[in-house]
């Protein structure tokens, strides 16, 4: 079977076992990844670019590594070849959890629990949820849905139809070394330096497309247009400005403002100042949007995938 063939039947199944039971409860390969990214950060640690570089280097390139030697010792099989760029995908994939999580904070704003709202958010985002109100915690939980469909779902995706498994697992590799280690904490200011840019690099991409299908999607196209266009490059991010920017557009809501992360308070510029303030019912939209994303995405993917190996099978 073609590579084409199996990322397209692969990658499918992967997506509809997210949809069907989500992210495995114990066991999650991605956290056996942190788990393995920790000891390295022990081992090499100190207040030093270089070594930050070798650590993102050790741990992408490890999990690259391995997910090249899994689909080496499958591929005189289809269906085991399939299977495991299934497996891949299920667990890279984070859609169905995102949207339960926002959710669960969604119907505690709905009941008027603000306390259980504030308990819930840590589970989707890292924002010190305390001194927010209902109003913040809706633009909170907006603001990570848009983020991490891009970085739990059409990611992943592109770089699994560019690379098979190695690059979907690649690919959360780095995005959780960034998670990780990313930030701008006085421990990992300057040992992160090395995996945040590498994730703004391998984000790229796919934060275009969530942008693009968040305007094909969302109830509002030229709403989406017109934020991404106008707001995406006030965000100190390059890759959650356009996302976050074509959300709000879409939606018809304004997110950005002041957040705090650790106890470190940010000011970052209002993206579609025109639309309206984030309510608790926003969080539902988002996540419809979203889920709509993903398909898009797969579609998009699986289309460009069996047109690149069809223009290969012509060649030879």
């Amino acid at each position: 079977m073609r590579a084409d063939r199996v990322f397209v039947y692969g990658a499918t199944a992967g997506l509809v076992v997210d949809r069907l039971v989500g992210d495995p409860r114990r066991g999650h390969p991605v956290a056996a990844f942190g788990r393995a990214a920790g000891a390295v950060e022990r081992l090499l640690w100190r207040d030093h670019r270089g070594l930050g570089a070798l650590h993102t280097a050790v741990c992408a390139g490890g999990a690259v590594a391995v997910g090249a030697l899994a689909s080496r010792a499958v591929r005189r099989s289809p269906a085991a070849s399939v299977a495991l760029t299934a497996a891949a995908t299920w667990a890279v994939i984070g859609g169905t959890t995102l949207g339960r999580e926002a959710r669960l904070v969604g119907d505690a704003l709905g009941r008027g629990d603000v306390e259980a709202a504030r308990t819930r958010l840590p589970h989707l985002c890292g924002r010190d949820p305390q001194s927010l109100d209902e109003q913040q915690i809706a633009r909170a939980v907006v603001e990570s849905v848009a983020e991490n469909t891009s970085d739990a779902v059409v990611g992943a995706l592109v770089w699994g139809a560019v690379a098979g498994v190695p690059g979907l697992v690649g690919f959360r590799a780095v995005n959780t070394l960034d998670a990780m280690v990313g930030h701008k904490s006085p421990r990992h200011r300057r040992y992160g330096w090395a995996s945040a840019r590498l994730d703004d690099v391998a984000g790229w991409p796919g934060a275009r497309l969530t942008a693009a299908l968040a305007a094909v999607a969302g109830p509002d196209p030229r709403g989406a247009v017109r934020a991404w266009r106008a707001d995406a490059a006030k965000h100190p991010s390059p890759n959650a400005g356009p996302v976050e920017a074509s959300f709000a557009g879409a939606l018809g809501v304004r997110l950005g403002g002041t957040l705090s992360y650790g106890g470190r308070v940010e000011h970052r510029p209002v993206l579609n100042g025109a639309g309206r303030p984030v309510e608790f019912g926003d969080i539902g939209r988002a996540v419809r949007l979203s889920r709509r994303i993903g398909v898009l995405t797969l579609a998009t993917c699986a289309g460009a995938r069996l047109a690149w190996g069809a223009m290969r099978g012509r060649r030879t």
